[in-house]
């Protein structure tokens, strides 16, 4: 289907802002921090098309709001075909040279000779040969047409000319369930803007779940990524503004004391602290080791000093698979993200996680309060970064060792960067592990201009005003 041209476009009358939440990331970045509160001084009305369940929003929502909850579309056999077909042919369409998207292609071949996977090895022969911008245009236009009239699509349709929003912001890019909303507003014309999620999608994840007349990017770096990886987006449908998910660390509304810090973790104030941050068992398997291998480097007084441990499990999960881990060493304090999930029996359950206040406030502190923050690879070393903390990333795992292969992400081309800037200290063994924990601990200041030249690159934007400059963007001030 050929895109309509918007009829409205970006107005500067603010009237409606249609904002499509999908999950409680999205939630946490554009409830919790300063975006909503301006985007609903910016416009008359804000309607929010809703991933999660209506009352998340009570105490968190004001003015003129509307919530709409999305349906928990779950994909006919066709529409999976033509969406699955478009992301490979996008992955090799990209691969060459880029080691991150080339590991996810390798990735998604299945394994299982069942129907669906004989039919992905189908479509893995078919875009050997069929994957330019051309055809992945193509397989998109057949996946449109494959939800053109499901009961969703119409009940979409049905809702943006009841609420006819100016322009319809999708916090995430990828979703694929968010595809029939954004044909729908494409059909009525109605003008669509995205923001990138997060800083790997472009580099290294699959394709978006449609096309976009605007696309909010955290930096330069990322509008560069986006031209490269959609050949069709021109310069000027992009603009770079920072993102929300680091706005809450100079927010007064979550500052928390350290003594509050101390005693909620049981921490002796005395020592200082290390934190490892989890990623999810899916990228993070690694992790029970990792954690093990710190507390008996503590145990053993590997460092002239007594420290506090502390461990913050992923929001994704429950944290049950660390149960060994604290039995074994009960002298570890554990932060289980106060993530409630707000739905069950969703075909997305992690989707349905849902922040506290509590825990935000838990996460600046852990960020302020600790001296080391330790993970794989992830998010959080950034989080840390902002307040010029000291970062260690383990990966112990390599091709031939028979651990979990972690430290192939130090080749992907959002943490490669990060590796190789000096920002951070990798360790790949116990023994470096020791090293860096110790150089940590003497100079924490050491890799500071490292630190934050990465901050730099990868953001562009201060972290004071990112929900103004966003509303801003949409309403193309």
């Amino acid at each position: 289907m050929k895109k309509p041209t918007p009829t409205m476009g970006f107005k500067n009358k603010k009237d409606v802002l249609g904002l499509v939440i999908v999950d409680g990331v999205g939630f946490r970045n554009f409830i919790l921090s300063n975006f909503f509160k301006e985007a609903n001084q910016q416009y008359e009305k804000v309607v929010i098309f809703s991933g999660l369940p209506k009352r998340v929003y009570s105490g968190f929502v004001f003015g003129d709001v509307s919530i709409e909850e999305l349906d928990d579309f779950k994909e006919p056999s066709s529409t999976w075909f033509f969406r699955k077909i478009k992301e490979i042919a996008h992955l090799r369409e990209n691969s060459k040279n880029n080691f991150g998207i080339s590991d996810n292609l390798k990735a998604n071949h299945p394994e299982k000779m069942n129907r669906r996977g004989l039919l992905t090895r189908f479509i893995y022969l078919i875009t050997y040969f069929f994957h330019s911008e051309y055809w992945i245009d193509k397989y998109y236009s057949l996946q449109q047409w494959s939800f053109k009239t499901h009961s969703t699509t119409q009940k979409y349709d049905r809702l943006l000319k009841m609420h006819s929003p100016d322009v319809l912001f999708f916090t995430h890019q990828r979703p694929p369930y968010i595809a029939p909303l954004i044909y729908a507003a494409n059909k009525q014309g109605i003008a669509t803007a995205c923001f990138i999620f997060s800083w790997d999608n472009l580099a290294s994840k699959g394709r978006m779940a449609g096309d976009f007349d605007k696309c909010l990017v955290w930096s330069k770096l990322m509008e560069k990524e986006l031209l490269q990886f959609y050949p069709k987006i021109k310069p000027q449908q992009i603009q770079v503004v920072g993102t929300p998910q680091f706005e809450p660390y100079v927010m007064e509304a979550y500052k928390t004391s350290k003594e509050i810090f101390y005693k909620k973790f049981d921490l002796d104030r005395e020592y200082k602290t290390l934190c490892y941050s989890c990623g999810d068992i899916s990228t993070s398997k690694n992790d029970e080791l990792y954690i093990a291998t710190i507390a008996k480097l503590i145990q053993q007084n590997s460092f002239d000093q007594q420290l506090n441990f502390l461990v913050r499990t992923s929001p994704a999960e429950d944290g049950q698979r660390f149960e060994k881990v604290k039995q074994e060493f009960s002298f570890i304090k554990w932060n289980t993200p106060e993530w409630v999930i707000s739905r069950e029996n969703h075909s997305e359950p992690w989707s349905q996680r849902v922040p506290a206040i509590n825990d935000m406030k838990d996460l600046r502190a852990i960020l302020n309060f600790c001296d080391v923050g330790i993970n794989m690879c992830s998010t959080m070393s950034l989080d840390f970064m902002h307040f010029n903390k000291p970062v260690i990333n383990p990966v112990f795992g390599n091709e031939n060792n028979g651990l979990y292969n972690d430290g192939r992400f130090l080749n992907y081309a959002h943490y490669k960067r990060v590796a190789e800037s000096g920002s951070v200290s990798i360790a790949k063994n116990k023994k470096e592990l020791k090293e860096a924990i110790v150089a940590a601990l003497e100079q924490p200041l050491l890799q500071q201009k490292e630190r934050n030249q990465i901050l730099d690159l990868q953001l562009g934007k201060p972290l004071e005003g990112t929900g103004t400059r966003i509303a801003n963007a949409l309403a193309n001030e």
